[in-house]
């Protein structure tokens, strides 16, 4: 059996860089690593579990406006297009002050869903 090595080493926060073109611009987010990208949707007043990962870091970006998010203990209450980095290991939530959002997930490391360490949720998952 192969045994997986686990990177220990933190992980820089990703330098998001901004390009100005004559048609407006673009925003790039990781430039040729191996990263996952899913696009959350959260539906109005709910609110995905507190949990953490050990194997992979996560970068948020607000994509509408009543997003929260909860990282470390700190609730923020995000701009749209504000990013925020989530280190392996810190406990973070995501969630809905109101209407529908949408938050853009940018995974780097080892990316499994069954990794998701729950601490608290309000289905009855944790």
């Amino acid at each position: 059996m192969n045994e997986v090595t686990v990177q220990t080493q933190p992980r820089p926060e990703p330098a998001v860089e901004t390009d100005r073109r004559p048609w407006g611009g673009f925003e790039r987010f990781t430039l040729n690593e191996p990263t996952t990208v899913k696009l959350i949707h959260v539906d109005p007043g709910q609110r995905l579990s507190l949990q953490r990962h050990r194997d992979r870091d996560e970068l948020w970006v607000a994509l509408d406006p009543g997003a929260v998010f909860e990282v470390a203990g700190r609730r923020i209450e995000p701009e749209v297009g504000e990013r925020v980095f989530i280190r392996a290991g810190e406990t973070h939530r995501l969630g809905s002050a109101g209407p529908a959002v949408r938050v853009m997930e940018i995974a780097f490391g080892h990316f499994d869903e069954d990794d998701i360490e729950r601490l608290e949720d309000s289905y009855g998952r944790a």
